[in-house]
């Protein structure tokens, strides 16, 4: 039974891992987007300097948004690595599974 449960535990590590790093590909989708963003914000104050301050503030309001989606993968990330709350059902299906 104790080998089941090291082997089950590794498992699980595992497919942690990879979850995490999965999770953290999401992280590239913000960093282009934001860099197009700003991109796309430089060329509009290039052509209309005189509406640099409301192309500025909306460039502001969406990279925030933008950068929501990569801080909620690196909180799944973070989760799946230290907190996984699948240990402690994976250790009361093992009891019942073992008797």
């Amino acid at each position: 039974m104790d080998e089941m449960k090291i082997l089950a535990n590794a498992i699980v590590l595992g497919a942690s891992a990879l979850g995490a790093g999965t999770a953290m590909i999401a992280g590239l989708g913000p960093g282009i987007g934001e860099g197009i963003c700003a991109s796309k914000a430089v060329e509009a104050i290039g052509r209309q300097p005189e509406a640099s301050g409301a192309v500025t503030r909306t460039m502001i309001i969406g990279d925030a948004l933008a950068e929501t989606t990569g801080l909620y993968s690196l909180v799944i990330a973070l989760l799946l690595l230290y907190a996984n709350p699948l240990f402690g059902s994976l250790t009361s299906a093992l009891e019942k599974f073992g008797g």
